[in-house]
């Protein structure tokens, strides 16, 4: 049976990509075969996930295996699968178009920027399949839908400037690749050398894979296999294959339970987190299986959101093979897997973080902005999170990440809190007039620069019977060897006429005016008053409502500086000096401006340079 073929333009973008594949970007022409068997394994998950469900699908009693054949004198390569198959809309959107929106952008960047971009990389853009352009002029798939009323299709192209489409004889479901290899790729005909490349890349695929009729990988379930019978080889090969990744992961648990629940599982941590440029991240998850069979391929169950960026397998005795996604979501069963494994990473993660720092913070500094997040979502583990969160501090190198355990340790012994500050730049916080006192006593403060730690703060109200304390908020003692903390609240020289006079032109502004002891060379600042947000915390919150006003502040006054005591001489001398007003305001404002709220910065230069043009006279 054959019509004729119908031919369709590729649009000018895919023209692009598959020039940018053939010609540009790929150093490892050998990944065309990973990416294959990877397609036709994926196609053959689906196809048994259906056959549990429906009696009707074509060829459901087929068994499930990829066959490769070639041949060394003609050059010739051709891969089968009993997978799901394709229809047309299928061939259409899956061979005739780019795989996602944004991938030859994405592609182009790299290009443009000369970053390193090889044939390792290529099945996180979606376009695995056009990489047998690297090695063929033209390539031929036949394929039949699982459908029982499908037909058989022909997709024929040579990768340029069309593709067609007909109708074909194909009795059996699932797909058929086939090429003749361009000269320079004639070694992936030798057999030897596509045995190597499948032991390589796709060894652990769950289906037989034959090479001109033998067998050629070890379908080994290795999560099945006892702890001391996998070797780090082994389990870093299985992970790249599960992951998609081509790095070697940081490392990994092996779990066998057996008990309240039965399960046995490989759980691994990437060196950095499988986000695919254009896919939603948080789809991915481990795959679950029940006795070796492929159940759900990103079951989110298993894991709690900010785990999720965790890979590996699951298999369990305890769901049946027709599980839907509404069980898996209120299973008991599940609820005790989940909470296993989030133990055991756990513990993994404490390992690390007491006996391999630097292994510990290579996994932090990549995934660190989704693993806090469990602090406000996983109560019954919260203080492990919190043991394992790492922050810049102000004593610190630039860079360095520490954690509350290290600080505490480092604490002066009359210091009975844990500071930090929130801010977007080391460097800015650190000439904040907030930090005067503690860097000029040696105080360590905790820098907060994550957005995201601006809302994980509050939830940690101490550590260690430490309470953690924003400087903005901290009460401070004259001297730090003292043990008692004098409140900002009842300062001994609060009567000046001067902060009387701050007062009265600040009005309902600010909060309070009140004597400092936390600056050194600044002469004012504001700091959080007995209800109010500190400075970041009010800046997030605007920008998610432009109604919200914040709380007022405090004003502190530097009594010892030199601008505040003349400006003390000048009240004593002209007591309703305009200008004295014009000073406060603009001390006032400036202190605005360097957190970040000042309401109209215009008005404020003009008044300087008022100021300025009147001292210059």
């Amino acid at each position: 049976m054959t019509t004729s073929a119908e031919r369709h333009e590729y649009k000018a973008e895919m023209k692009q990509l598959l020039h940018l594949i053939v010609h540009s970007l790929y150093t490892h022409p050998e990944v065309f075969v990973r990416e294959l068997i990877s397609n036709a394994s994926d196609a053959i998950n689906k196809a048994r996930f259906r056959s549990l469900t429906d009696a009707q699908m074509l060829d459901r009693d087929a068994p499930f295996e990829i066959h490769l054949s070639v041949d060394a004198a003609e050059q010739r390569f051709t891969l089968e699968d009993s997978g799901i198959g394709m229809t047309k809309e299928d061939l259409m959107n899956k061979l005739g178009t780019v795989a996602s929106s944004g991938t030859l952008e994405f592609i182009k960047q790299m290009k443009e920027q000369n970053a390193t971009l090889d044939g390792n990389m290529i099945g996180q853009f979606g376009v695995g399949f056009y990489a047998v352009f690297m090695v063929a002029d033209d390539v031929t798939v036949e394929t039949r839908h699982a459908d029982p009323d499908s037909i058989g299709l022909r997709w024929q192209s040579d990768g340029k400037g069309s593709f067609t489409i007909e109708e074909c004889d194909k009795a059996t479901r699932g797909t058929r690749i086939s090429f003749r290899l361009k000269d320079e790729a004639k070694e992936f005909s030798e057999e030897y050398r596509l045995k190597s490349l499948i032991q390589k890349y796709s060894n652990f695929v769950d289906f037989p894979i034959t090479l001109n009729g033998e067998k050629a990988n070890s379908v080994r379930a290795l999560w099945q296999a006892p702890k001391e019978g996998i070797t780090t080889e082994e389990a870093h090969e299985f992970y790249k294959f599960v992951a998609g990744d081509y790095q070697e992961p940081l490392g990994y648990v092996h779990i066998a339970i057996e008990g309240a629940v039965n399960f046995k599982a490989l759980v691994f941590v990437p060196k950095t987190p499988i986000l695919r440029p254009f896919a939603q991240d948080l789809d991915k998850s481990l795959h679950l299986y029940t006795n070796k069979v492929l159940i759900q391929e990103h079951c989110k169950e298993l894991l709690p959101d900010y785990l999720r960026f965790l890979r590996g397998v699951v298999d369990t005795d305890d769901l049946p093979l027709n599980v839907s996604r509404e069980i898996t979501q209120t299973s008991p069963q599940m609820t005790k897997i989940r909470n296993v494994i989030t133990s055991k990473v756990l513990s993994l993660l404490e390992d690390w973080a007491s006996n391999d720092a630097a292994k510990y913070e290579e996994f932090y500094r990549a995934v660190g902005n989704v693993f806090k997040i469990g602090i406000n979502s996983d109560f019954t583990n919260r203080e492990k999170i919190t043991a394992l969160l790492r922050f810049e501090s102000s004593t610190q190198a630039a860079g360095t990440l520490v954690g509350l355990q290290g600080y505490t340790e480092r604490m002066k012994p009359e210091q009975n809190e844990i500071y930090f500050f929130t801010g977007e730049r080391r460097e800015a916080m650190l000439a904040q007039p907030n930090m005067e006192y503690f860097i000029k006593h040696g105080l360590e403060v905790l820098l907060l620069t994550d957005p995201l730690d601006i809302v994980i703060a509050p939830s940690i109200p101490s550590f260690e019977g430490k309470a953690l304390v924003s400087i903005d908020k901290a009460t401070l003692s004259s001297s730090p060897q003292s043990n008692e903390s004098t409140p900002e609240t009842t300062p001994t020289d609060d009567s000046s006429p001067l902060l009387a006079l701050f007062k009265e032109v600040l009005g309902d502004s600010v909060e309070n005016v009140q004597s400092s002891k936390r600056l050194v060379e600044s002469a004012v600042t504001l700091v959080v008053g007995k209800e109010g947000l500190d400075a970041q915390m009010e800046k997030m919150m605007k920008m998610m409502d432009s109604n919200f006003t914040g709380g007022r502040k405090v004003l502190e006054v530097n009594m010892e500086h030199p601008l505040i005591t003349k400006l003390a001489a000048m009240q004593l001398a002209e007591p309703g000096s305009p200008r004295l007003r014009q000073f406060i305001t603009q001390l006032y404002e400036g202190a605005l401006l360097l957190e970040g709220n000042m309401p109209s910065p215009a008005v404020f230069v003009r008044r300087m340079t008022d100021i300025m043009t009147e001292a210059a006279s």
